[in-house]
């Protein structure tokens, strides 16, 4: 109830299932499961949410999708999440409560992402992420402290370079 469902969403389409073949060919798992929406979620234009393979994806109560989203087969996303444009969540993912995700996120499947985590926009999870409250920022996903200061010293690289190069001549 008190949902909202934008032109151009699909909710229950096939997910991406295939099993490879002895002749290099994959043939189509059979998508038979369904999708659980919630009260007072928001689902954007053109976003998909597919089936589950087997059991459901759930939509859980108070999450708000923006448009142009994928949700693979059997995700969960948690109570009062928000996903922003061009997230693609991959099958069998659990998402916590009060979780925030930025635009253009990618997250692979089989991970859990514990609650009220923030992912920052163009961050690729490789795996889960454990503890409440995280902020993950980067490519690959790295809490944003670590994040930060790793970036500090790539941005230096070309200069601690040729610092070196002189003390290597200097010896």
């Amino acid at each position: 109830s008190h949902c909202e469902i934008h032109p151009n969403a699909v909710i229950g389409s096939d997910g991406f299932g295939f099993a490879p073949q002895d002749n290099g060919s994959y043939k189509a798992i059979p998508q038979i499961g369904n999708v659980i929406i919630e009260s007072h979620v928001s689902i954007g234009a053109n976003t998909t949410v597919d089936r589950a393979t087997m059991g459901s994806t759930i939509i859980k109560e108070g999450a708000k999708i923006d448009n142009l989203v994928q949700i693979a087969h059997n995700v969960v996303v948690g109570k009062h999440t928000v996903i922003a444009s061009q997230t693609g969540i991959s099958g069998s993912t659990e998402i916590g409560n009060n979780c925030v995700i930025a635009g253009q996120v990618g997250l692979v499947g089989h991970i859990k992402i514990a609650d009220k985590t923030t992912i920052g926009a163009k961050t690729g999870i490789t795996r889960s992420i454990e503890g409440s409250g995280k902020t993950i920022f980067g490519y690959m996903g790295m809490e944003i402290k670590e994040f930060l200061k790793s970036y500090s010293i790539f941005k230096n690289l070309p200069s601690l370079q040729d610092r070196l190069r002189e003390l290597e001549k200097k010896q």
